[in-house]
């Protein structure tokens, strides 16, 4: 197989994807040791592919609407259509760089060698797939073939381990970690894309702000957080690095400390069972103190979560000032800040079912979730735990 640097001209990057799809072994190989650069990996191959979904997506969106053809279709403006096509690709080229960041901090956890030009080499030549797979979004009906995208999920199981320099033994759940923190960074993205495009956003660029911030359409995106969420997911992978080696370091709270937060009475609800439990593999560790309550015929249940390490992917969520909110046939869904916390929340008015989450110190997360609430005594139940709490337990590790 002949190869030159990938995408050094139009036939070259097409026989580079045509390589990775058809013979992804003998391409990794032989990626694995061409010279590099990040200049180069974007400009002949991150560009031009992670241009396909979002260019084809944009046609999608202006020529059929975005809906179900036949029931339900909403055409948004070409304005607010473009601003989310730009956004998305300035995201997805920002979320590859974000990947190949935590593939490289990742890489001495399970066993690898630290690579950065390396870690972008898996980042993007794995992501092929579902690049092209984007292709079919041009026509809503054919929307369901881009599940075809998942081949990029083989695509870094066979990478990955080669050029990181993983173990065989390890290699499973690190593949599975880059998986979560992937989908992660898409739902950060289609958060974001989403509310620009429903609200019909005047134009793409509603200007620059001062430090370090730039907005987009309505939402606001912190270039410093950003640089800090990176270091953060660094930070993180050397505290998983330690709890594998069997060092203290970075590891999950004792279950049994967060006892004490839940007390005995929420919400005008009262406690009727109480349990903790932990868990970890490859020095990825979780812990977690669950109360039930309950009150007449209602329930609910009180869960203050430990996510140790991998918290630090909450971090990203923090660059972005995000809102997006969904309603249909009395249930609605809501993401957004409250006191400068990631919240999420979700309730069935006719179920009477819901759930209400509050991340706290981009390490813990408090959840209330029940049957026959309201709302208001969900959120109260979370405010009953005490967060000042939480925050001086996770800035204190």
């Amino acid at each position: 197989m002949s190869v030159v640097e990938p995408g050094s001209s139009q036939s070259n990057l097409i026989q580079r994807v045509k390589d990775i799809l058809l013979r992804p072994s003998p391409t990794w190989d032989v990626i694995e040791t061409e010279p590099a650069s990040v200049g180069s990996l974007y400009k002949s191959y991150i560009l031009p592919l992670a241009a396909v979904p979002v260019v084809c997506g944009l046609i999608g969106m202006v020529v059929f609407g975005v809906g179900i053809p036949g029931i339900a279709v909403f055409k948004p403006s070409i304005g607010s259509a473009l601003a989310s096509a730009v956004v998305q690709y300035v995201l997805s080229l920002v979320s590859v760089f974000v990947l190949a960041l935590l593939i490289d901090a990742l890489a001495p956890t399970f066993g690898g060698q630290k690579n950065q030009i390396q870690a972008l080499k898996v980042a993007a030549y794995s992501s092929t797939a579902a690049w092209l797979a984007g292709v079919f979004s041009i026509y809503p009906p054919l929307a369901i073939l881009g599940l075809l995208g998942l081949y990029s999920l083989f695509l870094l199981y066979k990478g990955l381990p080669r050029l990181m320099k993983s173990p065989e033994d390890k290699s499973v759940p690190y593949i599975a970690v880059i998986i979560i923190a992937g989908i992660v960074l898409s739902i950060i993205v289609a958060a974001i894309t989403g509310p620009i495009m429903r609200l019909g956003a005047p134009g793409p660029f509603a200007g620059g702000g001062a430090g370090g911030e730039v907005r987009i359409g309505d939402t606001t995106v912190n270039l410093g957080e950003l640089e800090s969420a990176a270091k953060k997911m660094e930070r993180a992978a050397a505290q998983m690095e330690a709890a594998a080696e069997g060092r203290a370091e970075g590891g999950a709270a004792d279950p049994a400390v967060f006892k004490a937060y839940l007390p005995g009475v929420v919400a005008g609800f009262t406690r009727t069972e109480l349990s903790t439990g932990s868990g970890g593999v490859g020095g990825i560790e979780g812990s977690s103190a669950t109360a039930t309550y309950t009150k007449g015929e209602s329930r609910m249940t009180v869960a203050v979560t430990d996510l140790g390490a991998m918290g630090a992917l909450a971090a990203l969520g923090g660059a972005f000032n995000v809102e997006s909110t969904s309603e249909e046939n009395g249930r609605y869904e809501k993401v957004g800040k409250v006191d400068g916390r990631m919240t999420m929340e979700e309730y069935d008015s006719n179920s009477r079912h819901g759930s209400y989450s509050v991340m706290i110190g981009e390490r813990f997360m408090v959840q209330a979730e029940g049957d026959g609430v309201t709302m208001d005594e969900l959120k109260s139940a979370v405010a009953a735990i005490d967060a000042g709490r939480l925050e001086k337990l996770a800035s204190a590790d």
